[in-house]
């Protein structure tokens, strides 16, 4: 069976852009260094990386639905 992965080389290391790789015994490989370069990753796009990655990490169920919450009525606390 052949797979393939994707993304980017950085100080020589390999970070797939999607999940983990699960490689078993020794594979023969080939890889493709792209011309193109990959953009450093922005704060924003980082925060939402690590929020899903925690969410997905959970074992706690995810409700079906959520109470709706008005943010421009002040609320006391």
């Amino acid at each position: 069976m052949q797979q393939a992965y994707e993304g980017y080389f950085e100080n020589g290391k390999f970070y797939p852009s999607g999940p983990p790789m699960r490689i078993q015994g020794r594979r023969r490989v080939v890889l493709t260094v792209l011309d193109d370069e990959v953009p450093k990753e922005t704060r924003q796009a980082q925060a939402w990386r690590e929020f899903f990655d925690t969410v997905n990490a959970s074992d706690e169920e995810i409700p079906g639905t959520f109470e709706r919450v008005d943010f421009t009525q002040e609320v006391d606390l």
